[in-house]
Protein backbone atom coordinates (compact mmCIF):
# COMPACT_ATOMS: atom_id res chain seq x y z
CA UNK A 1 0.00 0.00 0.00
CA UNK A 2 1.87 3.12 -1.20
CA UNK A 3 2.32 6.03 1.19
CA UNK A 4 0.39 9.20 0.67
CA UNK A 5 2.18 12.21 -0.75
CA UNK A 6 2.10 15.57 1.01
CA UNK A 7 -0.49 17.10 -1.30
CA UNK A 8 -2.93 14.29 -0.45
CA UNK A 9 -2.94 15.31 3.22
CA UNK A 10 -4.88 18.17 4.76
CA UNK A 11 -4.72 20.04 8.07
CA UNK A 12 -6.76 19.15 11.14
CA UNK A 13 -9.33 21.92 10.70
CA UNK A 14 -10.19 20.61 7.21
CA UNK A 15 -10.84 17.17 8.70
CA UNK A 16 -13.04 18.87 11.31
CA UNK A 17 -15.12 20.50 8.56
CA UNK A 18 -15.34 17.29 6.48
CA UNK A 19 -16.60 15.22 9.43
CA UNK A 20 -19.14 17.90 10.31
CA UNK A 21 -20.50 18.08 6.77
CA UNK A 22 -20.62 14.31 6.39
CA UNK A 23 -22.75 13.91 9.52
CA UNK A 24 -25.02 16.91 8.97
CA UNK A 25 -26.92 15.76 5.90
CA UNK A 26 -30.33 14.41 4.98
CA UNK A 27 -31.07 13.17 8.48
CA UNK A 28 -30.99 16.73 9.80
CA UNK A 29 -33.88 17.65 7.47
CA UNK A 30 -36.07 14.91 9.01
CA UNK A 31 -34.96 15.59 12.58
CA UNK A 32 -37.30 18.52 13.46
CA UNK A 33 -40.42 16.50 12.55
CA UNK A 34 -39.35 13.49 14.63
CA UNK A 35 -38.30 15.85 17.41
CA UNK A 36 -41.75 17.45 17.51
CA UNK A 37 -43.44 14.04 17.88
CA UNK A 38 -41.29 13.11 20.91
CA UNK A 39 -41.62 16.50 22.63
CA UNK A 40 -38.94 19.13 23.12
CA UNK A 41 -37.74 17.96 26.55
CA UNK A 42 -37.63 14.24 25.78
CA UNK A 43 -36.30 14.96 22.30
CA UNK A 44 -33.44 17.08 23.64
CA UNK A 45 -32.44 14.32 26.05
CA UNK A 46 -32.61 11.72 23.27
CA UNK A 47 -30.36 13.78 20.97
CA UNK A 48 -27.73 14.12 23.70
CA UNK A 49 -27.78 10.38 24.55
CA UNK A 50 -27.74 9.23 20.93
CA UNK A 51 -24.93 11.67 20.10
CA UNK A 52 -22.86 10.22 22.94
CA UNK A 53 -23.52 6.62 21.87
CA UNK A 54 -22.53 7.48 18.31
CA UNK A 55 -19.31 9.10 19.56
CA UNK A 56 -18.45 5.98 21.56
CA UNK A 57 -18.71 3.75 18.49
CA UNK A 58 -16.74 6.25 16.40
CA UNK A 59 -13.83 5.74 18.81
CA UNK A 60 -14.30 1.98 18.36
CA UNK A 61 -13.94 2.36 14.58
CA UNK A 62 -10.80 4.49 14.97
CA UNK A 63 -9.24 1.92 17.30
CA UNK A 64 -10.05 -0.81 14.77
CA UNK A 65 -8.45 1.27 12.00
CA UNK A 66 -5.25 1.50 14.05
CA UNK A 67 -5.38 -2.26 14.76
CA UNK A 68 -5.79 -3.00 11.05
CA UNK A 69 -2.75 -0.83 10.32
CA UNK A 70 -0.84 -2.67 13.06
CA UNK A 71 -1.66 -6.04 11.52
CA UNK A 72 -0.58 -4.75 8.11
CA UNK A 73 2.68 -3.35 9.53
CA UNK A 74 3.39 -6.52 11.51
CA UNK A 75 2.91 -8.76 8.47
CA UNK A 76 5.03 -6.41 6.39
CA UNK A 77 7.83 -6.64 8.94
CA UNK A 78 7.61 -10.44 8.99
CA UNK A 79 7.99 -10.46 5.24
CA UNK A 80 11.04 -8.20 5.36
CA UNK A 81 12.55 -10.46 8.04
CA UNK A 82 12.85 -13.23 5.47
CA UNK A 83 15.74 -11.44 3.80
CA UNK A 84 17.15 -9.46 6.70
CA UNK A 85 18.42 -9.92 10.22
CA UNK A 86 16.82 -7.77 12.91
CA UNK A 87 18.86 -6.45 15.80
CA UNK A 88 16.73 -5.28 18.72
CA UNK A 89 18.00 -2.60 21.11
CA UNK A 90 16.16 -3.15 24.41
CA UNK A 91 17.12 0.29 25.77
CA UNK A 92 15.73 2.30 22.86
CA UNK A 93 12.95 -0.16 21.96
CA UNK A 94 14.07 0.08 18.34
CA UNK A 95 14.73 -2.65 15.82
CA UNK A 96 17.49 -2.21 13.22
CA UNK A 97 17.13 -4.08 9.96
CA UNK A 98 20.45 -5.15 8.43
CA UNK A 99 21.28 -7.15 5.33
CA UNK A 100 21.48 -10.93 5.60
CA UNK A 101 23.65 -12.64 2.96
CA UNK A 102 21.69 -15.23 1.08
CA UNK A 103 22.61 -17.59 -1.73
CA UNK A 104 21.12 -17.35 -5.16
CA UNK A 105 19.30 -20.64 -4.65
CA UNK A 106 17.78 -19.64 -1.29
CA UNK A 107 16.87 -16.23 -2.64
CA UNK A 108 15.08 -17.85 -5.56
CA UNK A 109 13.25 -20.26 -3.26
CA UNK A 110 12.18 -17.43 -0.95
CA UNK A 111 10.96 -15.41 -3.90
CA UNK A 112 8.74 -18.17 -5.21
CA UNK A 113 7.50 -19.22 -1.78
CA UNK A 114 6.53 -15.70 -0.78
CA UNK A 115 5.13 -14.42 -4.07
CA UNK A 116 1.46 -14.77 -3.09
CA UNK A 117 2.03 -13.14 0.28
CA UNK A 118 4.06 -10.39 -1.35
CA UNK A 119 1.14 -9.48 -3.61
CA UNK A 120 -1.12 -9.15 -0.59
CA UNK A 121 1.19 -7.24 1.77
CA UNK A 122 3.56 -5.00 -0.16
CA UNK A 123 4.57 -4.39 -3.74
CA UNK A 124 7.92 -5.37 -5.22
CA UNK A 125 8.78 -1.69 -5.61
CA UNK A 126 8.26 -0.98 -1.93
CA UNK A 127 10.64 -3.82 -0.99
CA UNK A 128 13.34 -2.53 -3.31
CA UNK A 129 12.98 1.00 -1.94
CA UNK A 130 13.21 -0.07 1.72
CA UNK A 131 16.67 0.99 3.00
CA UNK A 132 18.79 -1.73 4.56
CA UNK A 133 19.50 0.44 7.61
CA UNK A 134 15.85 1.31 8.24
CA UNK A 135 14.98 1.91 11.90
CA UNK A 136 11.65 0.23 12.68
CA UNK A 137 10.24 1.61 15.93
CA UNK A 138 7.71 -0.60 17.65
CA UNK A 139 5.51 2.41 18.42
CA UNK A 140 4.75 2.72 14.70
CA UNK A 141 2.73 -0.48 14.63
CA UNK A 142 -0.47 1.36 15.55
CA UNK A 143 -0.89 4.15 13.01
CA UNK A 144 -3.55 5.58 10.72
CA UNK A 145 -1.17 6.03 7.80
CA UNK A 146 -2.85 3.50 5.47
CA UNK A 147 -6.46 3.95 4.43
CA UNK A 148 -8.18 0.65 5.27
CA UNK A 149 -11.90 0.79 4.54
CA UNK A 150 -14.60 -0.75 6.70
CA UNK A 151 -15.05 -3.63 4.25
CA UNK A 152 -11.33 -4.41 4.34
CA UNK A 153 -11.42 -4.43 8.15
CA UNK A 154 -14.38 -6.82 8.02
CA UNK A 155 -12.41 -9.12 5.72
CA UNK A 156 -9.44 -8.91 8.09
CA UNK A 157 -11.20 -9.51 11.42
CA UNK A 158 -14.45 -11.36 10.56
CA UNK A 159 -15.21 -14.90 9.52
CA UNK A 160 -17.25 -15.75 6.41
CA UNK A 161 -20.63 -15.51 8.18
CA UNK A 162 -19.81 -12.20 9.82
CA UNK A 163 -18.56 -10.82 6.50
CA UNK A 164 -21.81 -11.79 4.78
CA UNK A 165 -23.85 -10.08 7.51
CA UNK A 166 -21.66 -6.99 7.25
CA UNK A 167 -22.14 -6.57 3.51
CA UNK A 168 -25.85 -7.41 3.79
CA UNK A 169 -26.34 -4.73 6.47
CA UNK A 170 -24.38 -2.19 4.45
CA UNK A 171 -26.44 -2.97 1.34
CA UNK A 172 -29.71 -2.49 3.24
CA UNK A 173 -28.46 0.82 4.61
CA UNK A 174 -27.46 2.05 1.14
CA UNK A 175 -30.85 0.96 -0.24
CA UNK A 176 -32.45 3.08 2.47
CA UNK A 177 -30.16 5.98 1.57
CA UNK A 178 -31.19 5.86 -2.09
CA UNK A 179 -34.87 5.62 -1.15
CA UNK A 180 -34.59 8.65 1.12
CA UNK A 181 -32.76 10.64 -1.54
CA UNK A 182 -35.32 9.75 -4.21
CA UNK A 183 -38.35 10.57 -2.05
CA UNK A 184 -36.84 13.82 -0.74
CA UNK A 185 -35.94 15.12 -4.20
CA UNK A 186 -39.29 14.09 -5.73
CA UNK A 187 -41.30 15.70 -2.88
CA UNK A 188 -39.26 18.90 -3.11
CA UNK A 189 -39.77 19.19 -6.86
CA UNK A 190 -43.48 18.37 -6.50
CA UNK A 191 -44.06 20.95 -3.77
CA UNK A 192 -42.31 23.70 -5.72
CA UNK A 193 -44.31 22.86 -8.86
CA UNK A 194 -47.61 22.74 -6.96
CA UNK A 195 -46.85 25.48 -4.44
CA UNK A 196 -49.45 27.98 -5.67
CA UNK A 197 -52.35 25.55 -5.39
CA UNK A 198 -51.66 23.91 -2.04
CA UNK A 199 -53.69 24.37 1.12
CA UNK A 200 -51.61 25.48 4.09
CA UNK A 201 -53.13 22.84 6.37
CA UNK A 202 -52.94 20.00 3.85
CA UNK A 203 -51.32 16.72 4.86
CA UNK A 204 -49.62 13.94 2.94
CA UNK A 205 -52.94 12.06 2.89
CA UNK A 206 -54.44 14.84 0.76
CA UNK A 207 -51.79 14.43 -1.94
CA UNK A 208 -53.69 11.61 -3.63
CA UNK A 209 -56.76 13.79 -4.22
CA UNK A 210 -55.60 17.43 -4.30
CA UNK A 211 -54.92 18.82 -7.75
CA UNK A 212 -51.45 20.08 -8.44
CA UNK A 213 -52.77 22.87 -10.64
CA UNK A 214 -56.22 24.37 -10.40
CA UNK A 215 -57.23 23.60 -14.00
CA UNK A 216 -55.11 20.46 -14.36
CA UNK A 217 -55.99 16.78 -14.11
CA UNK A 218 -52.87 15.63 -12.27
CA UNK A 219 -52.99 15.17 -8.51
CA UNK A 220 -50.06 16.01 -6.27
CA UNK A 221 -49.36 12.28 -5.97
CA UNK A 222 -49.22 11.97 -9.76
CA UNK A 223 -46.73 14.81 -10.00
CA UNK A 224 -44.64 13.29 -7.19
CA UNK A 225 -44.41 9.99 -9.07
CA UNK A 226 -43.52 11.75 -12.33
CA UNK A 227 -40.76 13.68 -10.55
CA UNK A 228 -39.55 10.44 -8.95
CA UNK A 229 -39.34 8.56 -12.25
CA UNK A 230 -37.70 11.56 -13.93
CA UNK A 231 -35.10 11.90 -11.18
CA UNK A 232 -34.12 8.22 -11.30
CA UNK A 233 -34.15 8.25 -15.11
CA UNK A 234 -31.71 11.19 -15.21
CA UNK A 235 -29.27 10.09 -12.49
CA UNK A 236 -29.78 6.31 -12.54
CA UNK A 237 -27.64 5.72 -15.69
CA UNK A 238 -24.54 6.93 -13.80
CA UNK A 239 -24.76 3.67 -11.82
CA UNK A 240 -23.61 1.81 -14.93
CA UNK A 241 -20.28 3.66 -14.90
CA UNK A 242 -17.63 4.77 -12.42
CA UNK A 243 -18.21 8.35 -11.36
CA UNK A 244 -16.02 10.11 -8.80
CA UNK A 245 -17.20 13.14 -6.81
CA UNK A 246 -14.92 16.06 -7.55
CA UNK A 247 -13.49 18.30 -4.88
CA UNK A 248 -15.18 21.38 -6.33
CA UNK A 249 -18.60 19.72 -6.39
CA UNK A 250 -18.11 18.71 -2.75
CA UNK A 251 -17.13 22.26 -1.76
CA UNK A 252 -20.15 23.66 -3.59
CA UNK A 253 -22.42 21.19 -1.79
CA UNK A 254 -20.84 22.19 1.54
CA UNK A 255 -21.58 25.86 0.89
CA UNK A 256 -25.20 25.09 -0.05
CA UNK A 257 -25.64 23.02 3.11
CA UNK A 258 -24.23 25.60 5.52
CA UNK A 259 -26.18 28.41 3.87
CA UNK A 260 -29.47 26.50 3.86
CA UNK A 261 -29.36 25.38 7.49
CA UNK A 262 -28.26 28.83 8.67
CA UNK A 263 -31.12 30.48 6.80
CA UNK A 264 -33.68 27.99 8.19
CA UNK A 265 -32.55 28.60 11.77
CA UNK A 266 -32.56 32.37 11.17
CA UNK A 267 -36.10 32.34 9.71
CA UNK A 268 -37.38 30.24 12.63
CA UNK A 269 -35.81 32.66 15.13
CA UNK A 270 -37.34 35.59 13.24
CA UNK A 271 -40.78 33.95 13.44
CA UNK A 272 -40.33 33.55 17.19
CA UNK A 273 -39.31 37.18 17.70
CA UNK A 274 -41.79 38.65 15.21
CA UNK A 275 -44.75 36.26 14.67
CA UNK A 276 -46.40 36.33 11.26
CA UNK A 277 -49.86 36.56 12.85
CA UNK A 278 -49.72 38.69 16.01
CA UNK A 279 -53.31 37.75 16.93
CA UNK A 280 -52.64 34.00 16.96
CA UNK A 281 -51.88 32.17 20.17
CA UNK A 282 -48.21 31.32 20.76
CA UNK A 283 -47.16 27.82 19.73
CA UNK A 284 -46.78 25.48 22.70
CA UNK A 285 -45.18 22.18 21.59
CA UNK A 286 -45.57 19.16 23.83
CA UNK A 287 -42.83 18.44 26.33
CA UNK A 288 -42.63 14.66 26.20
CA UNK A 289 -44.41 11.87 24.35
CA UNK A 290 -42.89 8.41 24.63
CA UNK A 291 -44.88 7.20 21.61
CA UNK A 292 -42.81 9.52 19.41
CA UNK A 293 -39.49 8.07 20.54
CA UNK A 294 -39.21 5.26 17.94
CA UNK A 295 -39.29 7.77 15.09
CA UNK A 296 -36.76 9.98 16.85
CA UNK A 297 -34.38 7.09 17.62
CA UNK A 298 -34.19 5.99 13.99
CA UNK A 299 -33.84 9.57 12.77
CA UNK A 300 -31.08 10.41 15.27
CA UNK A 301 -29.11 7.26 14.43
CA UNK A 302 -29.32 8.20 10.76
CA UNK A 303 -28.45 11.84 11.55
CA UNK A 304 -25.23 10.93 13.40
CA UNK A 305 -24.00 8.43 10.82
CA UNK A 306 -20.40 8.82 9.63
CA UNK A 307 -18.82 5.49 10.60
CA UNK A 308 -18.70 3.94 7.14
CA UNK A 309 -16.67 6.87 5.76
CA UNK A 310 -14.24 7.50 8.64
CA UNK A 311 -11.21 5.85 6.96
CA UNK A 312 -11.50 8.12 3.92
CA UNK A 313 -11.92 11.23 6.08
CA UNK A 314 -9.43 10.68 8.90
CA UNK A 315 -6.49 8.96 7.18
CA UNK A 316 -5.42 12.04 5.12
CA UNK A 317 -5.28 14.30 8.23
CA UNK A 318 -1.63 15.33 8.58
CA UNK A 319 -1.49 15.73 12.36
CA UNK A 320 -3.45 12.94 14.02
CA UNK A 321 -2.28 13.75 17.53
CA UNK A 322 -5.39 15.86 18.13
CA UNK A 323 -7.82 13.42 16.53
CA UNK A 324 -9.75 12.67 19.73
CA UNK A 325 -10.14 16.38 20.48
CA UNK A 326 -11.27 16.97 16.90
CA UNK A 327 -14.02 14.36 17.06
CA UNK A 328 -15.15 15.45 20.52
CA UNK A 329 -15.55 19.05 19.35
CA UNK A 330 -17.32 17.87 16.19
CA UNK A 331 -19.91 15.92 18.15
CA UNK A 332 -20.47 18.74 20.66
CA UNK A 333 -20.95 21.22 17.81
CA UNK A 334 -23.23 18.89 15.84
CA UNK A 335 -25.33 18.10 18.92
CA UNK A 336 -25.73 21.83 19.62
CA UNK A 337 -26.55 22.46 15.96
CA UNK A 338 -29.25 19.77 15.92
CA UNK A 339 -30.76 21.10 19.13
CA UNK A 340 -30.84 24.64 17.68
CA UNK A 341 -32.45 23.42 14.45
CA UNK A 342 -35.07 21.28 16.21
CA UNK A 343 -35.92 23.64 19.08
CA UNK A 344 -36.35 26.71 16.87
CA UNK A 345 -38.46 24.62 14.49
CA UNK A 346 -40.92 23.22 17.04
CA UNK A 347 -41.50 26.62 18.64
CA UNK A 348 -41.77 28.50 15.32
CA UNK A 349 -44.06 26.14 13.34
CA UNK A 350 -47.26 24.52 14.57
CA UNK A 351 -46.97 21.75 11.93
CA UNK A 352 -43.52 20.55 10.88
CA UNK A 353 -43.32 18.59 7.62
CA UNK A 354 -41.39 15.33 7.53
CA UNK A 355 -38.84 17.14 5.35
CA UNK A 356 -38.11 20.41 7.16
CA UNK A 357 -37.42 22.38 3.97
CA UNK A 358 -41.08 21.87 2.98
CA UNK A 359 -42.02 24.32 5.73
CA UNK A 360 -40.39 26.99 3.59
CA UNK A 361 -42.24 26.27 0.32
CA UNK A 362 -42.71 29.47 -1.75
CA UNK A 363 -45.94 31.23 -0.86
CA UNK A 364 -48.31 32.71 -3.44
CA UNK A 365 -48.78 35.74 -1.18
CA UNK A 366 -45.07 36.49 -0.97
CA UNK A 367 -44.36 39.82 -2.71
CA UNK A 368 -40.78 40.42 -1.57
CA UNK A 369 -38.46 39.25 -4.34
CA UNK A 370 -35.53 38.50 -2.05
CA UNK A 371 -37.63 36.44 0.37
CA UNK A 372 -39.22 34.60 -2.53
CA UNK A 373 -35.76 33.70 -3.87
CA UNK A 374 -34.77 32.45 -0.39
CA UNK A 375 -37.92 30.31 -0.21
CA UNK A 376 -37.20 28.74 -3.60
CA UNK A 377 -33.59 28.09 -2.58
CA UNK A 378 -34.66 26.31 0.62
CA UNK A 379 -37.39 24.32 -1.12
CA UNK A 380 -34.95 23.12 -3.78
CA UNK A 381 -32.04 22.60 -1.36
CA UNK A 382 -32.50 18.78 -1.18
CA UNK A 383 -32.50 18.65 -4.98
CA UNK A 384 -29.12 20.42 -5.18
CA UNK A 385 -27.32 18.39 -2.53
CA UNK A 386 -28.86 14.93 -2.89
CA UNK A 387 -28.57 14.86 -6.68
CA UNK A 388 -24.79 15.18 -6.33
CA UNK A 389 -24.64 12.27 -3.85
CA UNK A 390 -27.14 9.90 -5.50
CA UNK A 391 -24.78 8.47 -8.18
CA UNK A 392 -21.98 7.96 -5.63
CA UNK A 393 -24.24 6.05 -3.23
CA UNK A 394 -25.71 4.01 -6.10
CA UNK A 395 -22.26 3.02 -7.37
CA UNK A 396 -21.17 2.12 -3.83
CA UNK A 397 -24.26 -0.06 -3.46
CA UNK A 398 -23.61 -1.72 -6.82
CA UNK A 399 -20.04 -2.56 -5.81
CA UNK A 400 -21.12 -3.96 -2.44
CA UNK A 401 -23.81 -6.10 -4.06
CA UNK A 402 -21.18 -7.51 -6.40
CA UNK A 403 -18.91 -8.24 -3.45
CA UNK A 404 -21.78 -9.89 -1.60
CA UNK A 405 -22.87 -12.24 -4.39
CA UNK A 406 -19.81 -12.58 -6.64
CA UNK A 407 -16.17 -13.47 -6.10
CA UNK A 408 -14.27 -10.14 -6.34
CA UNK A 409 -11.08 -11.91 -7.43
CA UNK A 410 -12.91 -13.49 -10.39
CA UNK A 411 -15.11 -10.51 -11.28
CA UNK A 412 -13.91 -10.20 -14.89
CA UNK A 413 -14.77 -13.84 -15.58
CA UNK A 414 -18.52 -13.22 -15.19
CA UNK A 415 -20.57 -12.32 -18.26
CA UNK A 416 -21.09 -8.71 -19.34
CA UNK A 417 -24.82 -8.59 -18.54
CA UNK A 418 -24.31 -9.75 -14.95
CA UNK A 419 -21.48 -7.30 -14.25
CA UNK A 420 -22.54 -4.19 -16.14
CA UNK A 421 -26.35 -4.38 -16.37
CA UNK A 422 -27.89 -6.64 -13.71
CA UNK A 423 -26.22 -5.21 -10.60
CA UNK A 424 -26.69 -1.52 -11.55
CA UNK A 425 -30.39 -2.23 -12.11
CA UNK A 426 -30.51 -4.17 -8.84
CA UNK A 427 -29.16 -1.05 -7.11
CA UNK A 428 -31.58 1.56 -8.49
CA UNK A 429 -34.87 -0.27 -9.17
CA UNK A 430 -35.86 -1.36 -5.60
CA UNK A 431 -35.64 2.23 -4.20
CA UNK A 432 -37.73 3.42 -7.15
CA UNK A 433 -40.43 0.83 -6.42
CA UNK A 434 -40.45 1.60 -2.68
CA UNK A 435 -40.71 5.37 -3.20
CA UNK A 436 -43.39 4.93 -5.87
CA UNK A 437 -45.76 3.62 -3.20
CA UNK A 438 -44.65 5.78 -0.26
CA UNK A 439 -43.44 9.35 -0.06
CA UNK A 440 -42.98 9.49 3.73
CA UNK A 441 -39.40 10.58 4.25
CA UNK A 442 -39.77 10.29 8.04
CA UNK A 443 -40.80 6.62 7.79
CA UNK A 444 -37.91 5.86 5.43
CA UNK A 445 -35.40 7.66 7.65
CA UNK A 446 -36.75 6.00 10.80
CA UNK A 447 -36.65 2.49 9.32
CA UNK A 448 -33.23 2.91 7.67
CA UNK A 449 -31.71 4.57 10.73
CA UNK A 450 -33.04 2.13 13.29
CA UNK A 451 -32.52 -1.20 11.56
CA UNK A 452 -29.67 -0.86 9.06
CA UNK A 453 -28.27 2.19 10.89
CA UNK A 454 -28.09 0.31 14.18
CA UNK A 455 -26.00 -2.35 12.49
CA UNK A 456 -23.61 0.12 10.84
CA UNK A 457 -23.33 2.52 13.78
CA UNK A 458 -23.50 0.19 16.79
CA UNK A 459 -23.26 -3.56 16.15
CA UNK A 460 -20.52 -3.64 13.50
CA UNK A 461 -18.14 -1.29 15.40
CA UNK A 462 -18.65 -3.39 18.56
CA UNK A 463 -17.86 -6.64 16.74
CA UNK A 464 -14.90 -5.08 14.91
CA UNK A 465 -13.23 -3.59 17.97
CA UNK A 466 -13.58 -6.74 20.09
CA UNK A 467 -12.21 -8.94 17.31
CA UNK A 468 -9.43 -6.46 16.51
CA UNK A 469 -8.33 -6.32 20.15
CA UNK A 470 -8.11 -10.13 20.33
CA UNK A 471 -6.19 -10.31 17.05
CA UNK A 472 -3.65 -7.64 17.99
CA UNK A 473 -3.15 -9.01 21.51
CA UNK A 474 -2.29 -12.46 20.13
CA UNK A 475 -0.28 -11.25 17.14
CA UNK A 476 1.59 -8.20 18.45
CA UNK A 477 1.23 -8.56 22.21
CA UNK A 478 -0.02 -6.27 24.92
CA UNK A 479 3.32 -4.58 25.55
CA UNK A 480 2.87 -2.17 22.64
CA UNK A 481 0.24 0.47 23.42
CA UNK A 482 -2.27 1.60 20.80
CA UNK A 483 -2.30 5.39 21.11
CA UNK A 484 -5.54 5.49 19.10
CA UNK A 485 -7.29 3.14 21.50
CA UNK A 486 -10.79 4.16 22.48
CA UNK A 487 -11.08 5.82 25.90
CA UNK A 488 -14.02 3.46 26.45
CA UNK A 489 -11.86 0.43 27.27
CA UNK A 490 -12.63 -3.10 28.39
CA UNK A 491 -15.76 -5.04 27.54
CA UNK A 492 -18.17 -3.01 29.69
CA UNK A 493 -18.66 -0.21 27.16
CA UNK A 494 -19.18 -2.49 24.14
CA UNK A 495 -21.73 -4.48 26.14
CA UNK A 496 -23.46 -1.26 27.24
CA UNK A 497 -23.72 -0.06 23.64
CA UNK A 498 -24.97 -3.49 22.61
CA UNK A 499 -27.70 -3.37 25.28
CA UNK A 500 -28.67 0.11 24.09
CA UNK A 501 -28.86 -1.16 20.49
CA UNK A 502 -31.14 -4.04 21.47
CA UNK A 503 -33.38 -1.67 23.45
CA UNK A 504 -33.70 0.66 20.45
CA UNK A 505 -34.53 -2.21 18.09
CA UNK A 506 -37.12 -3.66 20.47
CA UNK A 507 -38.79 -0.28 21.02
CA UNK A 508 -39.04 0.47 17.30
CA UNK A 509 -40.23 -3.06 16.43
CA UNK A 510 -42.97 -2.95 19.07
CA UNK A 511 -44.09 0.42 17.72
CA UNK A 512 -44.26 -0.94 14.17
CA UNK A 513 -46.25 -4.00 15.26
CA UNK A 514 -48.71 -1.97 17.33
Amino acid sequence: MPPRTAHEEYPTWVGFVFVFNLIVGTGALALPSAFSHAGWMLGSLAIVVLAFMSYVTVTFVIETMACANAVHNWKRLQFIKRDRVIEHDEDSNVETLIEQPVSVESESDNEHAGMDERDQLISDASIEQTPLNIMYCRKTYYTLSNKIELGEMANMFFGSTERFLFYFCLAVYLYGDLSIYSAAVAKSLRDVACAHNHRANATDDDDSTDRCWQDGILTRLDVYRLCLVGFVAVLGPFTFFNVQKTKYLQLLTVLFRWLAFSVMISIAIHRLLAPVDSTALPITPKRADISGMPFLIGTCIYSFMCHHSLPSLLTPIANKGRLKVLLSLDYVLIGAFYLALALTGVFAFADIKDLYTLNFVPSATQTNGLLQAVEYFLALFPVFTLSASFPIVAITLRNNLQTLFLDPAQLETYNFFLRRVFFPLLAILPPLVVCYFTESVSNLVGFTGCYAGTGIQYLIPIALVLSARRTCDSMIGRGIVNEFRSPFKGTLWPMLVFAWSVACLVLVTIDLII
